[in-house]
């Protein structure tokens, strides 16, 4: 059946909302294929030298970080800061040469998430060098924190059947952001993943004294921002997505029925990226909260009824609050940890055969695919998660920090049960294909319920 011919008032109201924005979009010339504009990158530098690099010391103006709120039942500003007299918007970077002849072919539709990780002999990898990113957390940082390897940031993933390399030039990553503000909302995955979009931003900037870095002193709010290119990338911290308070008694409550006032302050943005997933496992004295909450009164649920009711309010806040035709909506899904079978302690390559055992409840990702998948807002899924699972070697693993913040001693190197983290990721490294994919993502129109 033509879709776009069939009239808006015989569509179920549930679909009426995504029908009258497809037909808007497949109004719309079609751009050439996403993933070969990402991938068909030439090797050779474009025509036009690139700038020397700054000394980061003293590239980065910070700029007064705004009243984020320390409470989270304090009031907020909600105005947007004003923005500042950038001058001329930068000229367009030079586009970079196409290569021709792709190996995997790829000219039609392709998953991207479902491929293989190549070594890149090309020298394409990393993105950036850690020295370059002045604002890089030193958790992540781990040839700072003394990993003796470099291998795990020259991985590169190649989607099967989608051609060419999967890479974006820095330069071309800042053209597609111009004019855009992205924000990440969620748990410190998603500012691993913050951290990287703003690294590989960073280093492309031409001049970066026109860049600010708002970071607060719990991370709750981090910012950078190109002003040539009137970009900003931002992340919220979120990590159960509603609303986590510590109440008078100090009993921290989790209000399933509510989320945080700052979401608000993410209203308006280009692209809002979402994830949850890693907190509401833990159990015992890891748990973040001391009781539910819903209706304004102290609940028991198991923990699986509780992640429910929480995307069920997320869903709602979305489909009542984001306007489809200005923002773009992702999901990240799980990030997955290397513990116990697939253990991430003095692994250096990706797993490339046996069984990958996976860590996070099926039924949670269920959960989250459903609502996605039923919402009125156009919601795309980043599926990371097996292309992850597979890359046991890129945790800071023991070339990390301690609570207090300073690098593992030699002794607590030699404790990797206790002091390893095989939950987050090394910078460079695997989060930066995340956003790899994220802007393809961005490249293609947003998932519609009808096709044009």
């Amino acid at each position: 059946m033509d879709h776009s011919t069939k009239p808006a008032a015989a569509l179920p109201a549930s679909s009426s909302r995504r029908w009258v924005l497809a037909t808007s979009l497949c109004s719309l010339p079609r751009a050439a294929a996403p993933w070969d504009r990402l991938s068909r990158v030439q090797e050779a530098a474009p025509a036009a030298a690139p700038p020397a690099r700054a000394s980061h010391d003293a590239a980065v103006a910070p700029a007064p970080a705004p009243d984020a709120g320390s409470s989270s039942t304090g009031d907020l500003d909600w105005s947007q800061e004003a923005e500042e007299d950038a001058g001329p918007p930068a000229p367009a970077p030079a586009p970079a040469e196409e290569e021709v002849g792709d190996e995997d072919g790829g000219d039609g539709e392709c998953d991207v998430f479902d491929g293989t990780w190549v070594r890149d002999d090309a020298a394409w990898y990393p993105l950036y060098e850690a020295a370059e990113c002045p604002f890089l957390s030193d958790q992540v940082a781990c040839r700072r924190n003394g990993r003796p390897d470099s291998g795990y940031e020259q991985w590169q993933w190649r989607p099967r059947g989608c051609g060419g390399r999967t890479r974006l030039g820095g330069a071309e990553t800042l053209e597609l952001c111009r004019d855009k503000r992205l924000v990440f909302v969620g748990d410190s995955l998603n500012r691993n993943m913050w951290e990287s979009l703003a690294c590989i931003l960073y280093a492309a900037v031409p001049d970066r004294s026109r860049t600010r870095i708002v970071d607060d002193a719990g991370s709750e709010y981090r910012i950078f921002r190109a002003m040539y290119y009137n970009c900003s990338v931002e992340f919220f911290w979120s990590p159960f997505l509603v609303k986590l308070e510590t109440e008078i008694s100090q009993s921290r409550a989790l209000k399933l029925d509510q989320l945080p006032a700052m979401l608000q302050r993410t209203l308006g943005a280009d692209v809002l990226v979402f994830n949850t997933g890693h907190w509401w496992t833990h159990t015992g004295k890891l748990r973040a909260w001391d009781h539910l909450e819903r209706d304004g009164k102290m609940v028991e649920m198991a923990g699986e009824e509780a992640f429910n009711r929480a995307l069920r309010t997320w869903a709602r806040w979305v489909d009542r609050n984001i306007d489809p035709t200005r923002t773009r909506v992702f999901f990240r899904s799980v990030s997955p940890e290397h513990k116990s079978v697939n253990w991430c302690y003095n692994q250096t390559s990706p797993i490339s055969t046996g069984t990958v055992a996976p860590w996070f409840p099926k039924s949670l990702v269920t959960i989250v695919e459903r609502y996605i998948k039923n919402m009125r807002t156009p919601v795309t899924y980043l599926n990371i998660t097996h292309l992850s699972e597979l890359r046991i070697d890129a945790h800071p693993s023991v070339y990390t920090i301690t609570r207090e913040g300073k690098p593992l001693s030699t002794e607590q190197r030699q404790q990797p049960l206790t002091y390893a983290d095989c939950s987050h990721w090394c910078l460079p490294g695997l989060p930066d294909t995340w956003n790899m994919l994220l802007l393809d993502s961005l490249m293609r129109p947003p998932p519609l319920m009808y096709s044009c």
